[in-house]
């Protein structure tokens, strides 16, 4: 019986400890139980959450000092939510909302993928006249291998022997 009770009691803290942890309802050793957040943290949360609730995990990182978005993905993995919601849930949905293009960065990126362009056509240009000037360099003057051996070692050129 008493093993029973322990198996139930262990099971019961296990729970708890993956229990998600909701930013907006917690109390202050509840903060202090996700890891990363001390007594410190906690207090500017509880703080921060006396002015208001917190809306999203932007509002979140936004609000609290201290805390980006390096720290929101690890407190979100350890069970930290706000409204519910994890921050890799959040930041799919919102992701796109939270940076809106602008059109100069629109203009850079298209002068950027036309500098691209322009510097990938020099390139392959330039190969091509490199490939022109080493097949120009390497054929051998000679007509015999035992010319075309004497003509390396000496690094002379020479016509090739005529018949």
């Amino acid at each position: 019986m008493f093993k029973k009770l322990l198996a139930f009691v262990a099971t019961m803290y296990v729970a708890m400890a993956f229990a998600a942890v909701d930013v907006n309802t917690a109390t202050s050793a509840e903060l202090d139980a996700i890891k990363g957040i001390g007594p410190v943290k906690s207090a500017l949360i509880l703080a921060e959450r006396k002015k208001a609730p917190f809306k999203d995990w932007n509002d979140f990182v936004t609000r609290v000092k201290g805390v980006g978005t390096d720290s929101a993905v690890k407190f979100s993995a350890e069970g930290l939510t706000v409204n519910g919601a994890s921050y890799r849930a959040a930041g799919k949905a919102g992701a796109k909302a939270d940076k809106p293009v602008t059109e100069k960065a629109k203009d850079a990126a298209v002068a950027t993928k036309d500098a691209v362009k322009g510097a990938a056509v020099a390139t392959k240009d330039a190969a091509k006249e490199t490939a022109r000037d080493v097949k120009a360099a390497v054929t051998p003057k000679a007509e015999t291998k035992a010319e075309v051996k004497a003509e390396v070692k000496a690094g002379a050129k020479t016509e090739p022997a005529k018949k």
